[in-house]
């Protein structure tokens, strides 16, 4: 063994021990310790709501039933098919199609934006309803837990569009990861805010 390969060597192994073994996902270790943190703040948000309907039942139980699920079950199945864009997006590049995987990562945006117009609407009726974010515990939960993802929703197409312009496999994989996160995050959402009791 070389000198070189043995510097090369310990500096992998070095990076291993750095990462804790997330280098071994795909896309960038330090995206992986950014969605980790993120789940943690999401389970909190979670575990807080759930308490929280522990105390007030009945009334979260009335609160719950002027959600638009039909809105929240649309929004789950927009998120899911845009995940499935970007997983079609690291395919393209993993096969070096980058032209291809460029538009799987535009129709994953515009799945997001998708999204977020379903929430904005979503969000206007409960204006017009009255509902705002002191109108209960509940609604305030909902507006917090709902608001803090439609920001992640923001931030996740951002992230698209910039890889998009830099397609390297790294980048794509980086970029799907944390879009997987938003996808997921908004899969527990979905049914512990609107379905159940």
């Amino acid at each position: 063994m070389t000198a070189q390969t043995q510097l090369s060597s310990g500096a992998e192994d070095n990076d291993t021990a750095s990462w804790g073994g997330l280098e071994l996902l795909p896309g960038h270790p330090i995206m992986w310790v950014l969605i980790l943190s993120e789940l943690v703040v999401f389970g909190a948000f979670l575990l807080t709501f759930s308490g929280a309907r522990v105390v007030d039942p009945q009334g979260f139980a009335q609160d719950q039933m002027q959600l638009d699920r039909l809105a929240g079950g649309i929004n789950t199945l927009v998120l899911l098919t845009s995940g499935l864009f970007a997983v079609f997006a690291i395919q393209a590049v993993n096969t070096g199609n980058i032209c291809r995987s460029r538009l799987w990562l535009v129709l994953a945006s515009l799945g997001g934006a998708i999204f977020l117009i379903i929430k904005m609407i979503e969000y206007r009726a409960k204006f017009d309803a009255g509902i705002g974010l002191e109108s209960s515990t509940f609604f305030t939960l909902y507006f917090l837990i709902t608001g803090f993802h439609a920001l992640h929703v923001v931030l996740g197409i951002g992230i698209l569009m910039v890889v998009a312009i830099w397609p390297s496999r790294i980048n794509v994989e980086t970029g799907a990861a944390f879009w997987h996160m938003v996808d997921m995050v908004w899969v527990l959402v979905f049914p512990v805010i609107y379905l159940v009791r």
